[in-house]
């Protein structure tokens, strides 16, 4: 695969403390701006059905930009104190990106 693949990582959890969890993206948003490496977009979407799962669409440039973003001492950091703030451990999902469809 080539290094201009676009790259999308899940992360499937849930949580009952989701505005501690917001509070900390937006201190991990803060660090990332303006960095070339970082992801490029992210999503968070909230399960109707079950109210407290959530899952975070991360997106990436490249699968090596998601590995590099992931070796990140801060990175690592972040997914600790995220993970303490969850009722059971979040589940990761990569993906490669196939295709895309923009609707108007």
């Amino acid at each position: 695969m080539g290094t201009s693949q676009r790259f999308v990582q899940i992360i499937d959890f849930e949580t009952d403390r989701i505005d501690e969890l917001r509070a900390l993206a937006e201190e991990g948003e803060r660090s990332i701006t303006g960095r070339t490496d970082g992801p490029r977009r992210r999503l968070v979407l909230q399960d109707r059905s079950r109210p407290n799962r959530y899952l975070v669409i991360v997106e990436f440039d490249s699968h090596e930009e998601a590995m590099r973003n992931s070796a990140d001492p801060e990175t690592g950091k972040f997914a600790e104190r995220m993970a303490a703030l969850c009722t059971s451990p979040p589940a990761f999902t990569d993906c490669d990106v196939q295709d895309t469809t923009e609707f108007s």
